[in-house]
């Protein structure tokens, strides 16, 4: 399977401050669960809770294990311009490609001005391929992505594609056929399944954290024909992201998963939970009742 990306967590010492040290490892431990690359200081990896101080540390970090194989995308993206512009400038050498989601404060009011901010972190980086990270639950701005993409061709020279993180089917196929130049990457996992017939270019998400080799399961058993199981390993996901969720919100309580499988990424920043080593013991349980720990990243 092509282009499965890692959404990663910050990881972060017990006073909450960056832990670089641990990025080595966990690029190790992605890599040898077969992920092709990582999406960094993304939702995943609290981009909202971190400073630009600390989104270029954590950068650097993972430029240092670019070696290892896995392609490096960074996301940019903030409310201020200029911010985010200070970022596409610095990933310049260090990344493989850079990333922008809307500004989600004072928000654009139309496609062009959407455009226009994107334009302008794109070309800080502009040897690099540029994609737009479209989270409409998250930001709010939801404009039609054909139409963006056709306008972006014509006016970025290095817009590469869309990280289509919006459970709606339907658009997401107008994409995959309407720009087939294009890369068009999937960001639900909870409906990996049902977008393995719609020509993404790739998956990025939290859960390949965890679950790669249940994906992997998954798409050989619907290359198989193998529907039904497809669909039931599928279950697995939804249920995975179901009961970490419960404990608070699915950003704290995935990053204090890893610990589980040997990747500790310390303590999430306000107001995610942090769990204790209890409620960690607790969700592994019922996962190991369901089935479902025999497909964890190890």
């Amino acid at each position: 399977m092509k282009n499965l990306f890692a959404a990663t967590y910050a990881p972060m010492k017990d006073d909450w401050s960056i832990n670089p040290g641990m990025v080595g490892p966990y690029a190790d431990f992605l890599k040898r669960n077969k992920l092709s690359g990582v999406f960094i200081n993304g939702s995943t990896g609290d981009f909202v809770s971190l400073t630009t101080n600390e989104r270029t540390e954590l950068l650097e970090a993972w430029a240092d294990h670019k070696s290892n194989g896995l392609y490096l995308i960074n996301h940019v993206g903030s409310n201020s311009l200029k911010e985010a512009e200070i970022l596409a400038a610095s990933s310049v050498g260090r990344a493989d490609a850079v990333a922008a989601i809307a500004p989600f404060y004072f928000k654009p009011s139309n496609i062009q001005q959407l455009i226009d901010y994107c334009k302008s972190i794109a070309l800080k980086a502009k040897d690099l391929p540029f994609y737009y990270y479209h989270l409409p639950v998250l930001t709010g701005v939801n404009f039609p992505m054909l139409t963006f993409a056709e306008k972006a061709k014509e006016q970025i020279p290095n817009f590469a594609g869309i990280k289509f993180t919006e459970n709606n089917l339907v658009e997401f196929q107008k994409m995959s056929l309407g720009h087939p130049d294009l890369d068009i990457f999937f960001g639900v996992d909870e409906a990996f399944y049902s977008s393995l017939g719609l020509l993404a270019s790739g998956w990025v998400g939290s859960t390949y954290n965890h679950l790669s080799p249940l994906f992997y399961k998954i798409k050989e058993e619907f290359d198989k024909g193998n529907l039904q199981k497809a669909a039931q390993l599928q279950s697995f996901v939804v249920k995975f992201v179901e009961t970490l969720s419960s404990y608070g919100s699915f950003n704290g309580s995935g990053k204090s998963f890893m610990k589980k499988l040997g990747v500790d990424c310390g303590p999430s920043r306000y107001p995610h939970p942090t769990l204790k080593d209890s409620e960690i013991k607790n969700a592994f349980e019922t996962f190991e009742n369901i089935g479902l720990s025999e497909y964890f990243s190890s």
